[in-house]
């Protein structure tokens, strides 16, 4: 979930509407940059950027068995730290722009995503300014999830048909997952459907 500029009573507010919806559907509600909010409200992980709190810390907060993924930007070196350390996924982009990541910092390229699933096991989400028409070379490359507001949102039939055509993405480039419920893209699977780490 992610919430910006608002305080904290409208963001557990939020959460505490939305967190039973997507759990009864088998998709994990992850809760962006606040660890410590997601701890308070038993979220089932967050999501820390680069200017959040140090995913040590995260960690620390929402214990070993929620998920914490790592903004890395276009950093294989930061992915790797972050996998080195027991992030859950890391988040590479932005990969185009995007109203809701506008002035990104980092510019990341398909051949990262390529490069990180060929020699990883940590899944990797991609973010910014994604749609169904420029998300296939992201899928196709490697992307495991893909972090999408407006594509969903501000689709001209709707957000389901938004998330069925993400969904459709998946399935041609031969990596859809198997659908619980109506699990939209971009969501991130419980830890028990994750590859272990030895």
């Amino acid at each position: 979930m992610r919430l910006k500029d608002v305080d904290d009573a409208a963001v557990r507010r939020a959460a505490r509407i939305l967190m039973p919806i997507a759990q009864q559907r088998g998709v994990a509600f992850v809760m962006n940059d606040r660890p410590d909010l997601a701890a308070e409200l038993d979220c089932d992980g967050v999501h820390v950027g680069e200017e959040d709190m140090p995913y040590a810390e995260a960690r620390r907060l929402l214990g070993p068995d929620r998920i914490v993924g790592v903004t890395c930007g276009d950093s294989k070196d930061r992915a790797v730290a972050a996998a080195e350390a027991g992030a859950d996924y890391v988040a590479f982009g932005a990969f185009f722009p995007s109203g809701t990541k506008a002035g990104a910092k980092y510019r990341a390229r398909p051949e990262l995503l390529a490069d990180w699933s060929e020699t990883t096991v940590v899944p990797c989400c991609a973010i910014g300014g994604i749609t169904q028409e420029n998300c296939p070379p992201l899928v196709a490359a490697g992307a495991d999830f893909l972090a999408v507001i407006g594509a969903i949102w501000s689709y001209p039939a709707g957000p389901r048909e938004a998330v069925a055509d993400f969904n459709a993405v998946f399935a041609r480039c031969g990596r859809a997952y198997a659908a619980i419920g109506d699990s939209p893209v971009g969501s991130t699977p419980g830890r028990e459907n994750r590859p272990k780490r030895g």
